[in-house]
Order: C-alpha cells, then sequence, then structure tokens
C-alpha cells in the first residue's frame, strides 16, 4: 500500500511538472510579444487611453510583465522544495519569488487593476487580487524569518495560488467563451473572480484538511 501511495504521489508531481511547464510556455509566448517594447500589441491595443493619457501606464504594465513570469517560475520551484543539486536552491528561488513581488509584481498588477477593463466589479476584484497576492506572499516571508516554516508553507501556497492566477484566468476565458459566447466585458467581469477565488478556496481546503 505505501509503495502504491508513492508511485501515485510520484505520477502525481510529474503530470503537475509536465502540466505547468506547458502553461509557462504559453505565458512565455506571451511575454515575448512585449519584447521589443511596442505601444501598440496585443493586451495594449485595448489600453490605448491609459498608454496615451498615463504615460507611467506602460511603465507599470511592462514591469509587471516581465517579472511576472519570473515569479511564476521561482515561485514553482520554491514550492518543488527541492534543492535540485545546488546548495540552498529552494530558499534562494523563494526569496527571489518574494522580492519580484513585494517590489514589483504585486505593486504594478495593483496600479494595472484601478484601470482594469470590464468597470468597476473587474478593478475591485484586480485590486482586492493585488493586495492579498502582496499580503500573502509578505506572510510568508515574515514566518520564515520566524523559522515557522509549517505557517510559512501555508502562506507560501496562498500566495503562489494568486500567482498562477494569470494561468486560471486565461483557462476560464478560453472555457466560458467557448461554452457561452458573451460580451466581451462581461467576460472581463466574470474572470477576473473566476481567475483566483477558486484558487484561494482549493487552497484553504487542502490546508483545512492538512493536505499542505
Amino acid at each position: 500500500m505505501h509503495l502504491v501511495k508513492k508511485n501515485i504521489s510520484s505520477l502525481f508531481k510529474t503530470l503537475l511538472i509536465i502540466g505547468f511547464g506547458y502553461f509557462f510556455w504559453l505565458m512565455l509566448k506571451i511575454t515575448l510579444e512585449y519584447i521589443p517594447l511596442q505601444k501598440e500589441m496585443s493586451f495594449l491595443m485595448i489600453k490605448q487611453t491609459e498608454v496615451v493619457q498615463r504615460p507611467e501606464y506602460l511603465y507599470f504594465f511592462y514591469t509587471h510583465v516581465y517579472t511576472s513570469i519570473f515569479v511564476l517560475l521561482f515561485g514553482f520551484l520554491s514550492i518543488l522544495r527541492k534543492n535540485f543539486g545546488v546548495k540552498n536552491f529552494h530558499q534562494n528561488a523563494g526569496k527571489i519569488y518574494i522580492f519580484l513581488i513585494l517590489t514589483f509584481s504585486a505593486p504594478s498588477g495593483i496600479y494595472m487593476g484601478i484601470f482594469a477593463n470590464g468597470g468597476i466589479l473587474s478593478k475591485i476584484s484586480f485590486v482586492i487580487l493585488g493586495c492579498l497576492w502582496w499580503f500573502s506572499t509578505f506572510k510568508a516571508y515574515q514566518l520564515a524569518r520566524q523559522k515557522k516554516f509549517k505557517e510559512h508553507k501555508q502562506w507560501m501556497w496562498r500566495s503562489f495560488a494568486l500567482t498562477i492566477s494569470a494561468i486560471t484566468l486565461r483557462m476560464w476565458k478560453v472555457i466560458i467563451v467557448y461554452l457561452f459566447h458573451p460580451n466581451p466585458m462581461d467576460v472581463y467581469q466574470i474572470i477576473a473572480w473566476m481567475g483566483w477565488v477558486p484558487n484561494i478556496i482549493l487552497i484553504e481546503y487542502l490546508i483545512a484538511k492538512k493536505h499542505l
């Protein structure tokens, strides 16, 4: 029985790595669309009002895009809790993850949330997401400093659940558009919440059941 559970666990981790690798590649392709810097590309095509009227918007946008791809990568490497033969790799990956979120990714995301498409409901959702992302990451950092590693691990999972909202948001968008063909602005309002709320609910359930 122990061997079966071990094999299932190994299979799950393998599938998790493959799945993350696939979606990380998709996110990387999106990021590479914005290299070199251009004002009229993909998402920015529908944000020309902000681009023209608020010169700082582009700085926040590119900061968010360019750092978030590394947040995804180092966050995933950190939660795997492996050193891959490199001394303190897990700790260093976690430090990079935390530093990028607290300093760049979350603050820029909060700013962008203020100007999110989809009206006030979308704006509220993305601002809350950014604030919770920053807070959960800071809490994980704080607990690590206090050497409360069990609680640190749980808050890192909460943080990463919000990090992968960049992926789950796009997954929900594809599903909702394919099944229901709603108005584009309605889609934004739905995925603004669906991108991260189910993630947090799942993580809280797993923590409550002591699976994390």
